[in-house]
């Protein structure tokens, strides 16, 4: 009886081993399950991102057979709003798109100098009577060539038989080999076009024009830095005046500084924030570094809307650490596209959730679309009455399967960033003037990631700084529709004899009135004297 006890027993202990051995093996095993599904994901989402999604496309088509429940009920709810509401007036309805143009371009139209060549038949000239071309055209290339210009300064013989000649007029850049038209090509050039000095250049050297990198680099400092007053102006305007304030970073390279031992260095990295002002200016600014004192130093003193991403950079502006205090901190505004993408890296390796959201954030957006043209009262209006419910939906949803979704991967991480930019991301429902997204701070930035894949690096900070001006004043022509060339040519002019309190009327939201106020004349020639109006109000805003 005793040896059975003891088989008994010992039986029981393995027993309890085993079991012991298989809740460790399936704990290592689920482990390992859930390993390899992150891993799945992460290889998915990058070959997707490699090969497919550059532009973040999804088959809509697919969404609507997978969905096509969920699309109904979004689409009945979506219409029962709208019924309560008046429709807007037939003008102020979306536009349709214009038709694609089919045929042949008319180049006739197109305002260009013309050259003409006639094609005649020797064995009929002469012999029958002409009397008429057919005529086709062609788009032809003439390369532009640079201008020597003669600076004449007129050298007089007085009673006194003693000679005087006509002083210097004031100039940006004194004893400058470049005029205000060139300096300002060799600008664009750069900052413009993104084409790096030694290929700028090569480029002038076909044209017999003997410019060194290392001198279009040293002008072009100067220039940042000068111009850079200009700039601060336009900040400054915008702190005190914008409705809301867009933006985004995104980081650029700085060549170290030599070593005594001239030991190479790896290039350090630092950071170009930009900063939109409703519709007014577009500003770079150049952060050695990417942090809340970085984002405090840029926006100190403002209190308004800021539109960003979800960078926790930004949190010491919204808890007020960029204001005097009893001022209340700027209001912070979420971008719908970020949520978005969120849900798009889920969709794109088949989760079902993630491509729900997409569904359900695609209603937003159409609707939202439809009503581009309102003004921003009645956008409001329609937003409140359309989208308010949609948006409580969405929430309620995310919420909800949230819950029931914990375990770490691409959905929980949708569905977290959603939860806890809630608040941030109603924001756009208080004002018609506020945006869904932060994509044109994006846009905006894509000049200068497309343009570092040319010119690399910057090589000091000081320099990074003067060209982050440049940005800021190209930017800002784009917006208000000036020739970026000719406006540089002309602030290189214009700005030596301009009164410094008053740099703000140089700036491109200004300029077509203030250069309506000079002579045309004075303006034309690129060196000489230059009358300044006297002060107007041009910079009051409407």
């Amino acid at each position: 009886m005793d040896e059975r006890d003891r088989r008994i027993a010992a039986l029981e202990a393995e027993l309890a081993a085993s079991k012991t051995k298989l809740a460790s093996v399936t704990t290592e095993r689920d482990k390992l399950r859930r390993a390899y599904e992150q891993l799945k994901e992460e290889f998915e989402l990058v070959r997707r991102r490699l090969y497919v999604a550059k532009a973040e496309r999804v088959d809509t088509r697919q969404l609507e057979i997978e969905f096509a429940e969920k699309k109904a009920a979004l689409a009945v709810l979506a219409a029962s709003l709208e019924d309560q509401s008046a429709p807007p007036p037939q003008d102020e309805r979306r536009k349709k798109k214009k038709s694609k143009p089919k045929g042949r371009r008319d180049l006739s139209a197109l305002e260009m100098p013309e050259e003409r060549i006639e094609l005649l038949d020797p064995a009929l000239e002469g012999k029958a009577e002409r009397i008429g071309f057919e005529e086709s055209y062609r788009l032809g290339h003439r390369r532009a060539s640079a201008v020597r210009i003669v600076v004449a300064r007129a050298t007089y013989k007085t009673a006194e038989s003693t000679f005087v000649t006509v002083k210097r007029p004031r100039e940006l850049f004194e004893r400058c080999l470049l005029a205000p038209s060139m300096f300002a090509h060799v600008l664009m050039l750069k900052y413009g076009f993104g084409i790096p000095f030694f290929r700028c250049e090569e480029l002038l050297a076909k044209d017999g024009i003997d410019l060194g990198r290392a001198e279009m680099c040293r002008y072009a400092e100067d220039a940042g830095a000068t111009l850079g007053a200009i700039v601060l102006a336009m900040r400054d305007d915008a702190l005190s005046r914008a409705f809301c304030l867009a933006t985004d970073a995104t980081g650029v390279a700085i060549q170290p500084e030599p070593l005594a031992d001239r030991v190479r260095q790896p290039c350090r990295k630092g950071h170009f924030f930009v900063v939109l002002a409703d519709r007014d200016h577009v500003f770079f600014e150049f952060k050695a570094k990417h942090n809340s004192d970085a984002v405090c130093d840029m926006f100190r003193g403002y209190s308004g809307y800021i539109h960003a991403d979800a960078h926790a950079i930004y949190d010491a502006l919204y808890r007020g650490e960029a204001v005097a205090s009893g001022v209340d901190p700027p209001t912070e505004v979420a971008c719908w596209s970020h949520a978005r993408r969120k849900f798009w890296e889920a969709a794109t390796c088949r989760h079902e959730l993630g491509r729900e959201g997409l569904l359900r954030l695609r209603a937003l957006f159409e609707r939202e679309a439809e009503w581009d043209d309102l003004p921003p009262a009645k956008r409001l209006v329609m937003r409140q009455r359309v989208l308010a419910p949609l948006v409580d939906d969405f929430f309620a949803w995310c919420r909800r399967e949230h819950e029931l979704h914990r375990e770490r991967g691409l959905v929980a991480t949708a569905f977290g960033y959603a939860i806890r930019q809630e608040i941030a991301l109603r924001r756009f429902l208080d004002d018609g003037r506020l945006v869904m997204t932060n994509n044109d701070s994006e846009r905006a930035l894509r000049h200068i990631a497309t343009g570092r894949k040319n010119w690399l690096f910057f090589g000091s900070d000081d320099h990074a700084s003067a060209a982050a001006n440049l940005f800021s004043l190209i930017a800002s022509c784009k917006l208000h529709g000036l020739d970026a060339e000719t406006y540089l040519a002309e602030m290189i002019r214009v700005m030596p004899h301009w009164p410094r309190e008053r740099y703000l009327e140089l700036a491109p939201k200004y300029w077509t009135a203030t250069r309506a106020r000079l002579d045309p004349a004075e303006l034309a020639r690129e060196v000489g004297e230059l009358t300044v109006p006297a002060i107007e109000q041009t910079t009051a805003r409407a």
